[in-house]
């Protein structure tokens, strides 16, 4: 996927480059993608509801990732 800030140059270096490294950390750099986009999610989340209880950011954050909205009793 071409992105709008790495001309393709670029790009496919940095594929070769990512290639060449362990499993191990490639998996680790996947992993700490994932929990950046979450917490930035999270925070756009509470950004844009400055209200919302921590109760509240878990149900949207479910809800965002999962499509899941648990049932209230």
């Amino acid at each position: 996927m071409q992105t709008r800030d790495t001309s393709p140059k670029a790009a496919d270096l940095q594929i070769q480059v990512h290639r060449q490294f362990p499993p191990a950390r490639r998996l680790a750099m996947a992993i700490e993608m994932s929990e950046f986009a979450r917490k930035l999610s999270r925070a756009g989340l509470r950004s844009r509801n400055p209200a919302f209880s921590d109760e509240q950011l878990d149900e949207e954050m479910l809800n965002l990732l999962y499509g899941f909205r648990r049932k209230r009793s």
